[in-house]
């Protein structure tokens, strides 16, 4: 029997959820008398609610996020059909606002608004004391982060060697970009940097090697992101891996010396520019020297090992698909390693809302509230980019075909690869759960059918991607090419043969 039960439906296995460990790590006296218990979204919500019943808990608190709203409420269903007794407790992003719309708030006993870190553990005293909170919903009161237990001792072994590690030096953002729930923030506030390395020590002590911080702003405070990096720099092996969010336009020389200290392969980058619109970017109260973005990213990728995972949306307010393609253009030229292309999201909460009515934003009414027009991009044409945004991220963010996209992109790396998006989908009419032996195959024939590539050159290229790619099955194309070698080798063996016999002769 556990009394209370921190849950959630993770979006894959190998994530771990950093806000659960904090919960726990942060229930005083109750800690003993608490479990964390994960599971991933295409588990069936039946077998999850048999799962967590099994233990018999009184309270079971779940983390909701956007990726997992839905299966959320179908596993909140449940619990209050078969077991109505078992207080269901809330949290998270996805039903911190505009709650009293939500089914899952309506069906739960009650909801933790804002950073539950304190919060919930005084609601499950009150709740095993029998003297219930008079009201349902919960609104979180400001702490200092000097009041929190750090959740680090939580992960498991087997976290540490198959789950990714979250951590964090910082809460909070000072910048109002409105898509963002960031947006609501007052500003960035660091964690005591020596009680947190500490506890990176015993992370790594531990055997943990890849560390992803979820900090939004990692170089806002230089001094304390080179004593961060210092200190990981000091614990190099072959096998350490940091993965940092930075701000774009704020490089200065002291941290480009620490990056470059760095080894390929130890550091990635997410880089968010999202528009290079200086309009949109005002639009948005987004604020981003473009100049010197540009400039840090090409300095990051010519000048470091650095990986660079680069981001933009799709569908912001004010752009329209031209100056979405020349931001792409623009970004692509300057060669990061990844361009993720994102679809506008309306998070609950955000100040994006208020641009609904003067830009006609319209967004898918259920999860992820993606964008489905505005009065720039119409619907089939925000369909022909977010079949765009797929393709990329199949083909070229995967890294297989390296010297295929070279080929494909040409000199305007936008109208080029929405032309092969295009004639993907007129081929395939599907958008996902494309082989990779299929995709080789098919980029072979829109290279020599559609680009002009002349066949010789089409196949030898994507040869040497495949090869590269470690790829077991071979396409189509590489097997003609194999059987066109087979029908020559003969004659050369012939020519061979009759030359040596010339020779003894």
């Amino acid at each position: 029997m556990t009394p209370i039960i921190l849950a959630t439906l993770n979006a894959r296995y190998f994530h771990s959820s950093l806000g659960l460990r904090y919960l726990l790590a942060n229930m005083g006296e109750l800690e003993a008398d608490t479990a964390i218990r994960e599971f991933i979204i295409d588990a069936r919500a039946i077998d999850v609610a048999e799962k967590l019943l099994l233990e018999q808990p009184r309270i079971i608190g779940l983390s909701v996020y956007i990726w997992n709203i839905e299966q959320t409420t179908q596993l909140v269903a449940l619990l209050k059909q078969v077991s109505p007794e078992t207080i269901i407790v809330l949290g998270g992003p996805e039903v911190s606002f505009e709650h009293d719309q939500q089914p899952i708030v309506a069906l739960a006993d009650y909801l933790i608004c804002g950073a539950a870190d304190l919060e919930f553990a005084e609601l499950c005293r009150e709740l095993l004391a029998d003297k219930p909170p008079p009201r349902k919903i919960i609104n979180t009161i400001p702490f200092k982060l000097a009041e929190l237990k750090m959740p680090y001792y939580l992960y498991s072994d087997e976290d540490i060697k198959n789950r990714l590690i979250y951590v964090e030096a910082s809460r909070g953002c000072p910048f109002k970009c409105e898509f963002c729930l960031s947006a609501l923030d007052k500003t960035a506030k660091p964690f005591d940097q020596v009680l947190f390395l500490d506890e990176m020590q015993v992370l790594y002590e531990r055997g943990a090697r890849h560390f992803k911080f979820i900090d939004r702003t990692f170089n806002l405070k230089i001094k304390d992101s080179i004593r961060i990096m210092e200190f990981f720099l000091a614990r190099m092996s072959d096998d350490l891996f940091l993965h940092f969010e930075l701000i774009p336009d704020h490089l200065p020389e002291v941290l480009r010396d620490m990056i470059q200290r760095f080894p390929e392969g130890s550091l990635q980058f997410e880089v968010g520019i999202q528009s290079f619109n200086p309009e949109v970017q005002a639009l948005i109260s987004r604020k981003q020297d473009n100049e010197k973005s540009a400039e840090n990213l090409s300095w990051i990728r010519n000048n470091s090992h650095a990986h660079i995972h680069a981001d933009l949306i799709i569908g912001l307010p004010g752009e329209d698909i031209n100056s979405f393609a020349r931001g792409f253009n623009q970004l692509a030229a300057l060669n990061p390693h990844e361009i993720q292309v994102g679809i506008l999201k309306r998070l609950r909460g955000t100040p994006l809302v208020r641009h609904t009515v003067e830009y006609d934003m319209r967004y898918n009414p259920s999860p992820p509230y993606n964008i489905l027009s505005t009065n720039r991009i119409d619907f089939l044409t925000m369909q022909r980019l977010n079949r765009f945004a797929r393709y990329w991220e199949m083909i070229s963010n995967s890294g297989r075909f390296k010297k295929g996209m070279t080929l494909a992109l040409a000199d305007n790396a936008f109208d080029e690869f929405i032309k092969l998006s295009d004639w993907l989908f007129k081929e395939t009419g599907q958008t996902h759960r494309l082989a990779l032996k299929r995709l080789f195959e098919l980029l072979h024939r829109y290279l020599t059918e559609e680009a002009g590539v002349s066949h010789e050159e089409a196949t030898e290229v994507l040869r040497q991607d495949h090869k590269a790619s470690g790829l077991s099955s071979v396409p189509a194309f590489l097997i003609e090419q194999q059987r066109q070698q087979q029908k020559k080798s003969p004659k050369r063996s012939l020519e061979s043969r009759q030359a040596r016999h010339r020779k003894a002769g």
